[in-house]
């Protein structure tokens, strides 16, 4: 399995993550959180606010910087059209 196949597997479960993650977080009311008792996890809101903060940070960071590094040129489509090509 090449680099580039691992940094686009942790790149698509980061953007997963993040999707759900940000569903969780719950502006002015429950949210989507509150379906599945997810309230009950924490001994206080405050505490699964920060907890979910820091998760959807920290997944927003992994996610911009492989966006980032998946889209130079040695990384990128282009890397894996040539490398591709140069194997036939």
């Amino acid at each position: 399995m090449s680099p580039t196949t691992i940094l686009d597997i942790i790149w698509l479960i980061a953007a997963i993550g993040l999707i759900i993650f940000i569903l969780l977080h719950s502006p002015k009311g429950d949210g989507i959180g509150g379906i599945g008792g997810q309230a009950q996890l924490f001994t206080s809101t405050k505490s699964a606010e920060t907890a979910l903060n820091r998760i959807t940070w920290t997944l927003f960071a992994v996610f911009v910087s492989l966006t980032v590094v998946l889209s130079s040129p040695r990384f990128g489509l282009t890397a894996i059209l040539n490398s591709f090509h140069s194997a036939t």
